[in-house]
């Protein structure tokens, strides 16, 4: 009787292993979010994947998100928690756990999980980084946090993203729009797509984002938000656009906007890119909110913020061809011939000397181990050979898809090939090294 095979395991459901390089380039990505953003005075925090329940309830309990695509489960405890849906929630539960100093400036990056149905560019579990303020009602922070997310989207080299504008209003002025909207579509009901109506009796304001094509009429004769807003949401939102025209941000204001979270009021704004195809082209997305912390047990405390999907912005810029991936995952790959001992000291040497080093482990005959090192992306073999052992020397080689640099001259390392490659004193390797790289 023979036994059965192992089960092999794979990826569930919109789950995915991200590998090198595509694990670098994300990992870049964050670095350069993290640069603009900490020009601007926010530090980062990384609040936990996991929350209670409630935390995420504040969302919106009329949101897809709360409804239909929140992972939550009973705790071994008896307890109801969640794996984070996003992550504004958890900042500002954060917040109003540990009450530090206003404003309070933060910015963030990490995993969160719907389950939704996966789509290009969108996953159960998906990268975010964005950014938090509270504490502050001043349209010119508005100005300052949408700049940021522009900086970022032209430090990454895209040239292709537009900038969606509209605010919300007061919270009164988003009722009295909300009870105009529920007028429109109830009066219209037999024309809306049987989804629509579902979402009509749950949020009338989120049957404005439908992209079916039954409620595209209905949608586009429903009332517009600037109808309803008191003086104060109007002078507001002239402060931001105001402020954006003077920094040189073009935008589009879009009245249909509402974003798809319950908890924005005033100022919200979304970025797409005209690079990707329209019904997958957002790249991110925030707003003004101001009741977050008080429904979570907190003072009453102005917010706003963003959050920027990784997996779309990575899709925009390979459309836009730009943000590429890193070049090699080391510099230097050590080849020896002479029993390792000398690949053993090297590469702790170079790593020491600030350089990245990698070798092949087992020994292995001259083309095996330069396979390795071509397969490896350095840059640069440095091979031990017997002559060079005895010499107290190393040869240098440029790899496969790296040109050699100007005045490198043929020798012989034993292993030839009919590249360029030179010999220089083992002492003065790292810096011939430094020069090379």
């Amino acid at each position: 009787m023979t036994d059965a095979p192992a089960e092999q395991f794979q990826t569930l459901t919109g789950m995915r292993d991200v590998l090198f390089p595509e694990s670098s380039r994300r990992r870049a990505l964050v670095q350069l979010f993290a640069e603009v953003v900490e020009s601007a005075g926010y530090r980062e925090l990384s609040p936990p994947l996991l929350e209670h329940l409630g935390v995420f309830l504040r969302v919106g309990e009329t949101t897809d998100v709360v409804t239909k695509e929140m992972y939550d489960f009973t705790d071994k405890d008896g307890s109801r928690i969640a794996l984070r849906p996003e992550l504004t929630a958890g900042v500002v539960r954060a917040f109003v756990q540990h009450r530090p100093l206003l404003p309070w400036k933060v910015w963030y990056s990490g995993s969160n999980f719907r389950h939704e149905r996966p789509q290009k560019g969108r996953y159960r579990s998906f990268e975010q980084v964005g950014v938090e303020v509270l504490g502050v009602d001043d349209p010119d922070l508005d100005v300052e946090v949408i700049a940021l997310a522009w900086r970022f989207y032209t430090a990454l080299g895209l040239r292709q993203v537009r900038l969606l504008l509209n605010t919300l209003g007061e919270h009164s002025d988003r009722e009295r729009y909300t009870d105009a909207v529920r007028a429109h579509f109830e009066a219209r009901a037999a024309d809306l797509s049987e989804a629509g109506r579902t979402t009509l009796a749950r949020n009338p304001l989120r049957v404005l984002d439908s992209k079916r094509p039954e409620d595209r009429a209905v949608v586009a004769d429903a009332p517009v938000v600037a109808d309803c807003l008191s003086p104060g949401a109007a002078a507001h939102f002239e402060r931001v656009s105001a402020g954006l025209d003077a920094l040189g941000i073009p935008y589009t204001e879009d009245p249909r906007l509402v974003r798809g979270l319950d908890y924005y009021r005033r100022t919200t704004f979304e970025f797409v890119a005209d690079a990707l195809d329209a019904a997958q082209n957002a790249v991110g997305g925030g707003g003004r909110y101001d009741r977050l912390a008080e429904d979570m047990g907190g003072p009453p405390t102005d917010g706003i913020g963003f959050a920027l999907g990784v997996d779309r912005i990575l899709l925009a810029c390979d459309a836009e061809g730009v943000f590429p991936g890193p070049d090699a995952a080391c510099d230097v790959f050590v080849v020896d011939l002479v029993g390792g001992e000398s690949a053993r000291d090297l590469t702790h040497g170079l790593r020491d000397a600030g350089m990245s080093a990698d070798r092949r482990f087992g020994g292995g005959s001259m083309k095996a181990q330069m396979k390795a090192a071509d397969r490896s992306g350095a840059r640069i073999a440095v091979l031990v050979g017997p002559d060079e052992l005895e010499a107290g020397e190393v040869t240098l080689r440029p790899l496969r898809g790296h040109a050699p640099t100007a005045g490198s001259a043929p020798a012989d390392a034993g292993g030839g090939g009919g590249r360029e490659q030179r010999r220089v004193r083992r002492d003065d390797l790292i810096d011939e090294l430094r020069n090379e790289l």
